[in-house]
């Protein structure tokens, strides 16, 4: 079982000092896939004149535009990045750059005709445009901190986390999320390629993990291999339903998510493909034509 973290204490609004490199500061954007809402990070010292960078502004929201430039204030912003181009993330990045003089850092945007998620929450800026082009492996520093952005495609195809070399903590966006399972939503999500990422993040060895939204999560080795643990049994569940007759999507997600939030039975019937998707690809499932939400599965 997944050990979630979903206690902490925060305002709206408030810049809180939460490590002593990091600063957060929470958009008032609460919802089914946001959790409390929308947490942006200040990564530097907190004195005046110190260089610091910022990490996933958030919604276009002028409160919290407000509030993120009350916090900064007295500070030079030197960089402005973006795990991903998710609307609950990407949309303030070109107001607050704009206001700071900084450049937006971020990977490249999919293609239009590849974005996954319609009207969830999860949809993306189809707006945003980075300044400069991340591919992973970047290194960009400041008043003693030094960042490191790592590919970390899956929950989105242009997903970036940043690790922070002085604290070994890594900025994961919703790659992973301490109170949540992550949202894998195909086109443009991809669940081996999300597989391989989380992968990538267990090698890393990092001592603090800090999500978008919600807590951070500090028990790091133990709950990444749980979060591994149940996309590999989820995988076996819905190899059993379709042992058991289920044939679509529609059939399988009651059984498979009975205790969640109906809300959230859109994202997971996605979630859901994008394993079937995987299952195909590796010869454990049969599919009718191409894989859909509309598709019929059967054992292979």
């Amino acid at each position: 079982m997944i050990p979630f973290v979903r206690q902490f204490d925060f305002a709206y609004g408030r810049r809180d000092q939460v490590s002593p490199l990091v600063q957060r500061v929470i958009a008032d954007n609460p919802g089914p896939f946001t959790f409390t809402g929308t947490g942006t990070y200040i990564v530097g010292r907190p004195d005046q004149g110190a260089e610091v960078a910022v990490i996933d502004p958030g919604p276009m929201d002028e409160a919290h535009l407000a509030a993120l430039l009350a916090a900064v204030d007295g500070r030079r912003v030197g960089h402005v990045l973006v795990t991903h181009t998710h609307r609950d993330h990407a949309p303030l990045a070109r107001p607050f750059a704009e206001a700071t003089g900084a450049p937006i850092l971020a990977a490249r945007p999919p293609a239009r005709e590849t974005h996954a998620s319609g009207g969830l929450d999860e949809d993306e800026d189809a707006e945003f445009a980075p300044d400069v082009v991340l591919t992973g492996g970047e290194i960009v520093a400041g008043d003693g901190w030094t960042l490191e952005a790592l590919f970390t495609p899956g929950h989105a195809s242009n997903h970036m986390a940043f690790a922070l070399h002085e604290e070994n903590a890594l900025f994961c966006g919703d790659h992973v999320m301490g109170w949540s399972t992550t949202v894998v939503a195909p086109p443009d999500g991809n669940m081996r390629r999300y597989m391989a990422s989380l992968d990538a993040v267990i090698a890393r060895g990092f001592d603090t993990l800090w999500p978008t939204h919600g807590a951070p999560i500090t028990d790091v080795g133990p709950f990444l291999e749980a979060y591994r643990a149940h996309r590999i049994e989820r995988e076996a569940q819905i190899v059993g339903r379709l042992a058991a007759g289920d044939r679509t999507i529609a059939e399988m997600v009651p059984a498979l998510y009975a205790a969640v939030d109906r809300r959230l039975w859109p994202a997971a019937s996605l979630s859901v493909l994008a394993h079937l998707i995987k299952l195909v690809e590796d010869g454990l499932a049969a599919c009718d034509g191409e894989p859909g939400l509309a598709a019929r599965f059967r054992p292979a």
